[in-house]
């Protein structure tokens, strides 16, 4: 597609990780005439575990509303369109947005290179750019805008005017970018918090909360916590949220997992604090077309689901943290409790998480874990080394070359019951390419 091989170039000159300052991204995007300025109504979404879920909530109840919404989200699965979807015409039939075009995108991001004229910067940067240029140029209601990392200085944080700046749930992830404690890191995070305008803040331990209820009252923000001035609950297999303007009784988020809640509690409260008019029955369709990728996901059929038996359960999930593991790992635990099965893990990680915090969380699922490399970048675990951490744990574990080569001594080792590819969403990523099923 022409979008990869023009971020392939680009690749060559600029670097592909994060050098997180906001000076390159303001110099190129006022080359750009400021396209930060001109996008509709922003929703600023931060934090470490969530947002994505949070992104994927608001989009559908406001789609359910029948408005119009851009959303921004990284990383992609398997393309980079997926960090782009565009708003849906008003006057078209069709209620829901859709995936930029590799025409449009490989266009924008021409003139974002040509306008920064070969200057020092990174390619998530100019990414971001491509982002701000696209949403100002195409029309629509709203806008959902998620943080790559951090808050304070990622690439994103030129938004100074956030209709609502959201918080999800932090935990201890990208230390060596972002602080060695909760805290810090969720100073980092309410870096997104602006003068005047609404916060919104997710579930917290007591730190993290702490540290963004200051910030924002400093910065005479109206705010709406969790746990304070919203809440929710599962009751008779329904959802039911409630804050100071009502209860709504709503079906299960689509999206699996007891930990989806919160997620969909939040975006339902930024909704509110937005004072957007959405109605109990946007609502009620709003929870059953929720749907973000790889996030403790059943795979679909394809290659890699038919090389096993047909009563197999094949997941996937991306998260690669300690917050991530503890979810998952109780998500697991329910599942076995109703329907026990064998697990088994075919695990990859990047050098940057803390893989044995992770890992501890799966104890007492007893799982064969099978380690292998990131495929992708050069900033993953060996999977020896891996496999070490994974022991470390307490688990059984044997590493692997690759993908396949895992998925051979998985097949060989047992009956393979249950099985979860995780640790990071570059292997959900090739899971998906190596199944023939792109995330929609």
């Amino acid at each position: 597609m022409k979008t990869d091989a023009l971020i392939e170039h680009l690749s060559q000159f600029h670097p592909k990780g994060y050098d997180l300052s906001l000076g390159r991204i303001s110099e190129l995007l006022q080359k750009l005439d400021n396209p930060q300025n001109k996008l509709p109504p922003v929703f600023h979404v931060a934090g470490t575990n969530g947002k994505g879920s949070v992104v994927a909530n608001l989009r559908a109840i406001l789609e359910a509303g029948n408005l119009s919404v851009h959303a921004h989200t990284s990383p992609h699965l398997v393309n980079y369109h997926e960090r782009y979807r565009l708003g849906h015409d008003k006057k078209s039939p069709r209620k829901t947005g859709h995936l930029v075009s590799d025409d449009m995108l490989a266009d924008v991001l021409q003139r974002v290179a040509d306008a920064n004229n070969s200057a020092k910067i990174t390619v998530f940067e100019l990414l971001a750019a491509a982002m701000f240029v696209l949403f100002s140029e195409q029309p629509a209601d709203y806008a959902i805008v998620e943080v790559g990392l951090g808050g304070r200085f990622d690439a994103s944080n030129v938004i100074n005017k956030p209709l609502v700046s959201i918080i999800t749930t932090i935990s201890l992830d990208h230390q060596a970018h972002l602080g060695n404690s909760v805290g810090e890191i969720a100073f980092e995070k309410a870096g997104i918090i602006k003068p005047g305008y609404p916060v919104v803040i997710g579930p917290q331990t007591d730190e993290a909360r702490a540290v963004l209820e200051e910030i924002a009252n400093s910065n005479n923000c109206q705010m709406m916590i969790a746990g304070q001035d919203f809440d929710h609950y599962q009751e008779a297999g329904r959802f039911i949220y409630q804050d100071n303007d009502g209860l709504l009784d709503l079906p299960m988020p689509g999206l699996l997992g007891i930990h989806q809640l919160s997620n969909s509690a939040t975006a339902i409260a930024a909704t509110r604090l937005a004072d957007i008019k959405i109605s109990e029955q946007d609502f009620e369709n709003a929870m059953g077309n929720i749907y973000w990728p790889g996030r403790f996901e059943r795979l679909s059929p394809g290659t890699v689901t038919g090389l096993f038996e047909d009563d197999a359960e094949i997941w996937i999930d991306g998260g690669h943290n300690e917050g991530a593991g503890e979810v998952i790992a109780r998500e697991l635990e329910h599942l076995n409790a109703a329907h026990p099965k064998n697990l088994t893990m075919i695990c990859a990680m990047l050098k940057s998480k803390n893989p044995q915090t992770y890992f501890a969380h799966f104890k007492n699922l007893t799982p064969r874990v099978f380690t292998i490399p990131v495929s992708g970048t050069k900033h993953g675990f060996e999977a020896p080394e891996l496999a070490n951490f994974a022991r470390q744990a307490g688990l059984d574990t044997v590493p692997c070359n690759n993908l396949d080569e895992a998925i051979h001594q998985a097949r060989n080792n047992s009956k393979i019951e249950r099985l979860l590819f995780s640790g990071t969403l570059y292997l959900v990523g090739e899971v998906f390419a190596k199944n023939g099923t792109e995330p929609q």
